[in-house]
């Protein structure tokens, strides 16, 4: 007979929809069980920015001092070049009542820290190297899930399922979910460069003769994302590595010797974008959240701080819905009524710049020139605050109830 665990609510998926919700729910004292089929929180792929929305929630918690004693840097003012031209599209130091700046923080640490805290409840549970493989089916209803760990395979009997595990999420493979792909002509090939030889720098991206490479500082390594056409990475490969690292050289305004530690195929990972939405989150008694709801492109690193405002939608409203014995059927559907249009929003900005700026701007026959966007935020720095507001901030903020 399969071990069964008993609980409140399960969460497929320990990224930081499903961390935070774990925590929120155990700190009011819901029992939560949280799964992810990885053995730790390490991934090149995960993203690293916390911003100004993320921190206020952090605060909120009494988490912020805590949080910002962890290894990171800061970003004040996001600054891009277009050819030899720079430009400040965001200024974060103009907000106010939240930290002016957005965190670089490797997510595995931000998501060790927010763990830790959450396992001070008692109520809070993370079970690693579990991974959920089906829904658990009771008289026609799905009353939790089938998971493994390992050999080892178990049932969890849940009255609320929430899937936080991701654009491949297997609670919306096997719960049916019909997704709304939009449609994304980029891709992004994700490597590192030590920071020896490399001075520092305020410039985040940098686009030139049909290149576009975004630098993120990783205290001892530049974590770098150069952008292509969708579908060109079997072309780059045939053309060498010698020439990648030349085109990445001048691009970035590095020197040779610094880009001559990529020198292998295999340090050089392919992440394939993509930005897609689901129609309906909620289904009977299973929710979805997160990039399993919505898959956000990286354009603006705003991925895990909407992730951060679906979970806290999610628990506001789980919280007081289970204290009262509610049924799931009748409150689920609150969370898309919420966050939907904020994150169909941000999908739209995305996608727009995707289409108009970033991909036009890929092509190596076009002379590179700053688009107009840009020198209007130049031009008139009042501007910046739209930017600013919208990367920081969003579209609609969640507080902690």
């Amino acid at each position: 007979m399969k071990e069964t665990i008993h609980t409140q609510c399960v969460v497929s998926g320990g990224g930081p929809a499903g961390i935070m919700l774990g925590y929120l729910l155990s700190r009011n004292g819901i029992d939560v069980v949280v799964l992810e089929k990885w053995p730790d929180f390490f991934r090149d792929f995960r993203g690293d920015t916390i911003h100004p929305s993320t921190m206020r929630a952090l605060e909120e918690l009494e988490l912020l001092e805590d949080f910002l004693k962890l290894p990171h840097s800061e970003m004040s003012r996001m600054k891009f070049h277009f050819g030899e031209n720079e430009v400040t599209i965001a200024d974060f130091t103009k907000l106010s009542k939240v930290k002016p700046f957005i965190a670089f923080v490797p997510q595995w640490d931000f998501l060790d820290f927010l763990s830790t805290k959450a396992k001070e409840f008692g109520s809070f549970r993370l079970m690693m190297e579990t991974e959920v493989t089906d829904f658990l089916i009771e008289n026609g209803e799905k009353t939790g899930v089938l998971a493994k760990q390992k050999d080892n395979e178990f049932e969890i009997n849940a009255d609320y399922i929430v899937g936080a595990d991701g654009r491949h999420s297997t609670l919306r493979e096997k719960g049916d979910f019909v997704v709304d792909e939009l449609g994304v002509p980029i891709d992004v090939l994700w490597f590192r460069i030590s920071q020896e030889g490399i001075d520092k720098r305020e410039s985040l991206g940098y686009m030139n003769k049909g290149h576009a490479l975004i630098m993120l500082d990783r205290h001892d390594y530049w974590q770098c994302a150069y952008v292509i056409p969708k579908g060109e990475f079997d072309n780059i490969k045939k053309e060498g590595l010698e020439k990648f690292r030349e085109t990445v050289s001048q691009v970035g305004h590095i020197s040779e010797k610094c880009v001559s530690e990529i020198d292998s195929w295999n340090k050089v990972k392919l992440l394939s974008v993509s930005v897609d939405h689901v129609r309906k989150w909620a289904i009977e008694n299973v929710l979805l959240i997160g990039d399993a709801a919505h898959a956000m492109s990286p354009i603006g690193g705003v991925g895990i701080n909407y992730a951060i405002q679906d979970a806290i939608a999610t628990a506001n409203i789980l919280v007081p819905a289970i204290k009262e014995s509610r049924r799931p059927v009748d409150v689920l559907g609150h969370v898309q009524r919420r966050r939907e249009a904020p994150t169909r929003r941000m999908q739209k900005v995305q996608i727009f710049l995707q289409n108009n700026l970033i991909s036009p701007m890929l092509d190596p026959s076009k002379v590179t020139k700053m688009p107009l966007v840009f020198k209007l935020l130049e031009w008139f720095p009042v501007l910046r605050r739209i930017p600013t507001r919208i990367i920081g901030i969003g579209f609609q903020t969640e507080h902690i109830d």
